[in-house]
């Protein structure tokens, strides 16, 4: 680890500090990631060891936690024994299994970062979290506000400090009790260094009094942290910084120090016995870490090896089917696994895709009537196009008594003794009768039907630019596109008479984490627009003379359609339907009833999960109950979004369209075969270890520690400002996921599953260092299957070894919809008759 020194360099010391604190977006934004980004230099086993010790995060299950799930046989014997053999040798085989098994060890986690700032209390008998954090998070979330106070704060444009100084100099009150801070704040004397000299006096402990400050209230400084670096994630943009945040902090404790004891009080560094420490100083590890190393690989290797062990099974000899009803293609998003299963099962003549769910596209959508713009792409990726929505005839709903009339004196009175009895009245009736709403958040409108999208550069607008985005697409930059979302699919020929390009979005009611239950590819917005984009660059004539010159000729007759799935009503959205020929029509017509049907069975599927639901009911009565639940105002759970997600496969659908993943998939389709080279494979990889490593990580950390990591329960957050949730109103700020998104998420790390072979493989993630990060510190697993001989490798210390799964053989299911009735929890694999 690198060594951290402990003399005050106040840059060096705020860059790293904000390298350390939550990285999570405003609500507006919200994007899975890893938790601990902070430590991914490091080997996974050994950053959590790092990130436990500093901070105090629980970073594993509970060794309780690990011994039931071993003696209700979810982890396997045979697996736990041969991950002792090869951590600890087989001469000590039992030796370590008694250790894991029964010897008892103290769990106590005593964080480093904390220990200095706890002496106000030990010391002084002061509780300075308790004095100064109140007043500083109401006047953060007034200063970061998106729109629920009347007023704003003043000179909002020349930053946070400024702001503060501006209103203490020309208001009559003050945000300080005594004069010193005060006139500190006023003079603008109020470089850090001064006052932590003031504060803790020994320079030694400044670095370690500030971490240990802005980790009592890490939810607040990572926001701050976020929207310096990103201004652009809040719509009201707030320039603010982590400076400015630990001056105003500094003057509040100062200030709340002088009420109490007068200026004469003892500095916090002068009552420490002891010569400051670095908080980052090496962990060593011990021998509870070892036994919990061993538990959680034998946990992750018990699941990993059944789904190799299925795609090593011989199936059988596929027929290849040469007319194809249709093909389909969705994001690579777990929710989407089991809706393609339901399509093939019903129509054996389709054909379906996974491809990350913003096809390609990367883009700013601006709805008609709107603002500002959002962007439609993964969040890392800074597009330099925008689409406009023209033509729109949707009427937006409208609450009356959410308008800002209700703040005033008169007119607030009397909409609460008007319309405020209205409003109990319904909220009574949405016990009984949950229904949508103008409150409600629906993936259906973020984009009009019948509106028309400024796709193709120079049509339907005067002006070809801004804000120096080019509206819309050139040809070339179309086929570009087109070129690499085909070909990284290996959909080049065989093309079906319709292809549907199915977006993802989702609905729900008084929900704050809505935009993590959107396509995550889209940066937390619904895909519709991507699929329309898609579809439309697609059957676009030019373009198509264009991918004919590359290799993929598409037939005049073949058409492509958008639409958006709703994962959480399961219901489904074609958009224009009437561009299809009059044979294609009388296909889509037909192709529209196996959709609903699919979707109704998918409803089942995903409501073994909901305890208010009967699963023993029809699809048909099933699929009603979850629509009600999804715009229930008392329902936590409109939908479990990615919790139980475990491995991302690569490759054909072959490899495993006979096995039973239990909506644990992303799949993303990949043809070695049209990319030998690997260039393909290398974008997709670039794109889905992040991604689908930043979704799994975020659930792994908030279930094993979803008070520190995690959100906590929702049930009593508010929201703060628009852009936060926080427990109370003093409460910190809560980054990463709430209980009701995690209880059913086994904490395991993502299984990379890639069909090609282990050399290509190898260059391909050498390729990007970022890239290779993921896979080489063991932050997710790879694994490679030869794609000729079905054997398996996996990656281990920079190379390919092969891997012999422990289970020979699968049970097999032919009653999928029988089996779902039976429990709750997590099905092993089944191999699907």
């Amino acid at each position: 680890m690198k060594a951290h020194n402990l003399s005050f360099d106040e840059h060096e010391i705020l860059h790293e500090l904000k390298h350390y604190l939550p990285a999570q977006a405003p609500l507006k934004d919200f994007v899975h990631h890893n938790t601990l980004h902070a430590f991914q230099h490091l080997k996974f086993y050994k950053a959590i060891r790092n990130a436990s010790k500093i901070f105090g995060y629980k970073v594993f299950l509970s060794l309780d936690e690990f011994r039931t799930l071993y003696y209700s046989k979810r982890i396997s014997p045979a697996i736990l024994d041969k991950v002792i053999v090869e951590r600890m040798g087989e001469e000590h085989l039992e030796d370590w299994k008694e250790k894991v098994l029964h010897k008892e060890y103290d769990t106590l986690i005593s964080p480093r970062v904390g220990n200095l700032r706890a002496n106000w209390k030990l010391v002084h008998h002061i509780d300075m979290d308790l004095l100064v954090h109140p007043i500083l998070f109401r006047i953060l979330c007034s200063f970061l506000d998106q729109g629920i106070s009347i007023w704003s704060f003043p000179n909002i444009h020349k930053g946070f400090l400024a702001s503060i100084r501006e209103m203490e100099r020309n208001t009559f009150t003050s945000f300080f009790k005594t004069e010193r801070a005060r006139k500190l704040l006023l003079e603008g004397n109020c470089k850090i260094e001064d006052l932590l000299k003031i504060l803790v006096g020994d320079a030694s402990f400044y670095k370690q009094y500030l971490y240990d400050q802005q980790f009592a209230h890490q939810g607040w400084s990572g926001m701050v942290s976020v929207v310096e670096d990103l201004p652009q994630t809040l719509l009201d943009h707030k320039k603010i910084s982590t400076h400015d945040l630990i001056v105003f902090e500094l003057l509040l404790e100062i200030d709340a120090l002088d009420f109490k004891f007068g200026e004469n009080w003892v500095t916090l560094g002068s009552t420490v016995k002891e010569n400051a420490k670095d908080v980052f100083a090496e962990v060593p590890e011990t021998e509870l870490n070892q036994v919990l190393i061993i538990w959680q690989d034998a946990f992750e290797w018990t699941y990993y090896d059944q789904v190799l062990a299925g795609i090593q099974l011989e199936k059988g000899t596929k027929r290849e089917i040469q007319e194809k009803s249709f093909q389909a293609m969705f994001c690579i998003d777990d929710r989407e696994c089991s809706i393609r299963r339901y399509l093939e099962k019903f129509d054996n003549a389709c054909e379906t895709f996974g491809t990350p769910g913003f096809f390609g596209v990367e883009f700013y959508y601006q709805p008609e009537h709107a603002n500002s713009y959002t962007k439609q792409c993964p969040s890392p990726v800074n597009p330099k196009f925008l689409i406009k929505e023209l033509g729109s005839k949707k009427k937006e709903g409208k609450d009356a008594h959410f308008t800002k009339q209700t703040h005033s004196l008169l007119s607030g009175w009397l909409f609460s003794q008007t319309l405020g009895f209205w409003s109990i009245f319904r909220l009574f009736l949405n016990i009984f009768r949950p229904s949508m709403s103008a409150a409600s958040v629906s993936s259906f409108k973020h984009m009009d039907k019948e509106s028309t999208l400024t796709i193709e550069h120079g049509h339907h607008h005067s002006h070809p630019r801004k804000d120096e985005l080019q509206i819309g697409f050139t040809v070339d930059e179309m086929a570009q596109r087109m070129e690499g979302l085909l070909k990284s699919i290996g959909l080049v020929k065989d093309f079906a008479p319709i292809v549907y390009i199915v977006g993802h979005g989702a609905s729900s009611v008084n929900n704050t984490h809505y935009a993590g239950y959107d396509c995550g590819a889209c940066c937390g917005r619904p895909g519709s627009v991507n699929a329309r984009v898609a579809s439309y660059m697609l059957n676009h004539i030019e373009v198509r003379k264009i991918l004919a010159s590359k290799g993929i000729d598409i037939p005049e007759t073949t058409q492509f359609v958008g639409a958006l799935h709703d994962t959480t009503r399961d219901e489904i959205l074609f958009f224009d339907e009437n561009i299809l020929s009059e044979k294609n029509k009388v296909g889509h017509e037909k192709n529209e009833p196996l959709f609903v049907k699919a979707l109704d069975f998918n409803a089942k599927e995903r409501s073994r999960r909901f305890e208010s639901i009967d699963t023993k009911l029809t699809v048909e009565d099933i699929h009603e109950k979850i629509r009600i639940r999804s715009v229930s105002l008392f329902e936590p759970r409109p939908e479990l979004n990615h919790a139980t997600n475990a491995i991302c496969i690569v490759g054909r659908r072959e490899l495993s369209k006979d096995l039973f993943l239990d909506r644990r998939a992303f799949m993303n389709s990949y043809n070695y075969k049209v990319d030998l080279d690997g260039k393909y494979l290398f974008n997709i990889l670039k794109a889905a270890a992040p991604v689908c490593g930043g979704i799994n990580l975020e659930y792994y950390f908030s279930r094993v520690d979803n008070q520190k990591l995690g959100a906590g329960s929702k049930l009593p957050h508010n929201v703060m400002g628009l852009f936060g949730v926080a427990n109370g109103i003093d409460g910190d700020l809560r980054p990463g996921l709430p209980s009701q998104m995690i209880e059913v998420h086994d904490p395991i790390r993502m299984l990379f599953i890639v069909e090609h072979f282990p050399d290509v493989v190898l260059n391909t993630i050498k390729t990007a260092p970022e890239t290779y990060e993921w896979f080489n510190n063991e932050w997710v697993h790879l694994v490679v299957v030869n794609p000729e001989s079905r054997k398996v490798f996996r990656f281990e210390n920079g190379h390919f070894v092969p891997y012999q799964a422990v289970h020979e053989q699968l049970d097999s299911v032919a009653d999928i919809e029988t089996l779902l009735e039976s429990n709750q929890e997590n099905f092993p694999v089944y191999l699907i008759k």
